[in-house]
């Protein structure tokens, strides 16, 4: 399956784990990787190329450290910009139906912090319920997560090889 990574880390070059994360994600020839930030350091989106790339493969997983609870403001800018009406929705968008879509992010608090009862008050799951809807929305199919805690950096090494395993083998959930 033609998977699609696309990253958005406004600063890849100072992060570890993303920047581990990509580096493992070079060395399999059926993933394609795309860092938004890279590509466009003007936040100036081609509609038409992201278009074409979401176009040319059947899973797509968006990559990024978790920013206030959500992604970096270039992936939403993103999805504003590319993800259009009669494209992805609306009378003709079936652009997008039955692309399989997830995401993998970082983050850098105890695990034990998003529970209800933690100092988040939140699962990871309920914070990625406005990503679940727009997966519903565009008529994608949504596939689990995958998220690592940064705080242990003796995982840096299993995460990444955890992260190709679960991006390349995930079955969709059933929603």
């Amino acid at each position: 399956m033609k998977t699609l990574v696309i990253v958005t880390h406004p600063n890849i070059e100072s992060s570890v784990w993303n920047k581990a994360w990509v580096n493992e994600l070079k060395k399999h020839d059926e993933i394609t990787i795309h860092e938004l930030y890279k590509e466009y350091p003007d936040e100036n989106i081609d509609v038409h190329r992201e278009q074409q790339l979401v176009l040319a493969h059947e899973r797509i997983i968006f990559q990024y450290p978790l920013y206030w609870y959500t992604a970096p403001p270039l992936l939403k800018k993103w999805f504003e910009n590319v993800l259009l009406y009669n494209w992805a929705y609306g009378p003709g968008g079936t652009k997008t139906t039955g692309k399989e879509i997830g995401v993998a992010f970082s983050y850098g608090a105890p695990k034990d912090a998003y529970q209800p009862t933690g100092s988040n008050h939140f699962t990871l799951e309920e914070i990625l319920v406005p990503f679940r809807a727009l997966t519903n929305y565009i008529s994608a199919v949504y596939l689990p997560h995958f998220a690592y805690n940064t705080l242990d950096e003796t995982l840096l090494e299993q995460s990444s090889k955890d992260y190709v395993r679960h991006i390349t083998t995930v079955k969709p959930l059933l929603i």
